[in-house]
């Protein structure tokens, strides 16, 4: 079978899984199946049958299980946001709609070559610190939760730090790649670019209290470097740094940092003010059990009608996805993002150039590490931050940068694949 067929069976055990998923979020509120519930799944199956047609068009060799990968979690997140409030469900459809246009405008515009993209690393570099400026600007972002994340583009409002992680990437994995032989080396005077960009974006997000990218930033920029050069040293000084760094902002940082520190360390002393959002959400993951209660069958609000966990359909929607699949539905639920690192990481290792490895695991540890950060936060792990769940969790800008994400990894799998197809010459 070929890949694109094997891309087409997979979608349609999606789309499939999609209309079971909705079907039985329906039978757990109106005890009745709806046609709306099978609506969904042709809507999704419909959706994705014409991002298929575009890779088929424009990538032919690349992986056939990244975007049904894609396309699970995504159906698996609209399923848990419908249950949560259907009119946040439609808009979020709306969004992977306008995602998967993002997804095909890519493929189609470096379908050629999008290693073109390396002549522009400082563009994209001076780009990304300019996207994270942009919330921080007076009378042009917008604080939500003490973090000024968003800014208003007409009707619509956009998280910039999405778009600016990408054009990051592209600026590390050019960058990197030129530079990689001398930083093995030890010259710490070709790191000056790369800490200028990079230091600008950290202090950009510490102004704007995005904690949670910050992280994110941190992590995407030491693998890179380590997958660069070979040499640990760099990681451990990065990481030294890291906790110097975390020190200085936890004593002298925004009180907001402090909060979310004390949180995390002792929850049930601050069960009812800072740090109830997390416990409301560990007890959802204990009441899921091992079975879990079932699509639609989630306690998330009490008896008046109040709403038991803050922030249920962005940053906790883990916990009413633990709650409903318990522990058994929620581990397999996270293979899924496993699976998906795994298929990142061998596109990266089938990859001829450099610039090509760089590009693939930059995209593939953001996604995976975006993922942690999240879970991480929810269980207790780390302390909390307000970042999204790839794919899941509510939200326009995430859906749209990720969709991004996959075309990038099947632009890159399938020039490896075209490569390897190629007669060798003697």
């Amino acid at each position: 079978m070929s890949y694109r067929n094997r891309e087409l069976v997979n979608l349609l055990v999606v789309g499939v899984m999609t209309g079971f998923g909705f079907a039985s979020v329906y039978i757990a509120r109106q005890d009745v199946i709806s046609a709306s519930s099978l609506s969904y799944g042709i809507f999704f199956l419909c959706l994705y049958a014409v991002a298929h047609v575009v890779t088929r068009f424009t990538v032919p060799n690349a992986d056939p299980y990244i975007l049904p990968l894609g396309g699970l979690l995504t159906a698996v997140g609209v399923t848990e946001i419908y249950r949560i409030n259907p009119q946040d469900a439609l808009r979020q459809s709306i969004w992977i709609v306008v995602g998967l246009a993002a997804f095909s405008a890519t493929l189609f515009l470096l379908r050629r070559d999008y290693r073109r993209l390396e002549g522009f690393k400082y563009l994209c570099g001076v780009g990304a610190v300019g996207l994270l400026v942009l919330p921080a600007l007076p009378h042009f972002g917008q604080r939500v939760n003490g973090a000024r994340l968003w800014i208003h583009v007409g009707g619509l409002q956009i998280q910039p730090g999405e778009f600016a992680k990408l054009l990051l990437i592209v600026f590390l994995a050019g960058y990197l790649r030129e530079k990689r032989e001398v930083l093995a080396q030890g010259r710490l005077k070709d790191l000056g670019p790369l800490l200028l960009i990079w230091g600008a974006a950290m202090l950009v997000l510490l102004e704007t209290s995005d904690l949670g990218s910050a992280l994110l930033y941190f992590g995407i920029f030491l693998c890179l470097t380590y997958v660069a050069t070979g040499r640990g040293l760099y990681v451990g000084g990065g990481l030294a740094l890291f906790v110097a760094g975390a020190s200085f902002v936890y004593k002298f940082g925004p009180h907001r940092v402090h909060e979310r520190v004390d949180a995390w360390l002792n929850p049930w002393h601050y069960i009812h003010s800072i740090a109830y959002q997390t416990v409301q959400g560990l007890y959802a993951i204990a009441n899921g059990g091992f079975g879990g209660t079932g699509f639609g069958k989630g306690t998330f609000s009490d008896t008046a009608g109040n709403v038991l966990i803050p922030d249920l359909k962005t940053d906790m929607i883990f916990s009413a996805l633990a709650q409903e699949l318990g522990l058994i539905g929620i581990s397999a639920f996270l293979l899924v993002y496993m699976v998906f690192a795994l298929r990142g990481f061998r596109i990266a290792m089938g990859a001829e150039d450099g610039f090509s490895k760089l590009l693939a695991v930059g995209l593939t540890f953001g996604f995976a590490f975006q993922t942690f950060i999240i879970v991480g936060g929810v269980l207790r792990i780390i302390p909390l931050t307000g970042i999204t769940l790839p794919f899941v969790s509510y939200g326009g800008s995430s859906i749209v940068a990720n969709f991004m994400v996959l075309a990038g990894l099947l632009l890159v799998s399938d020039r490896a694949q075209n490569r390897t197809a190629l007669p060798r010459t003697p």
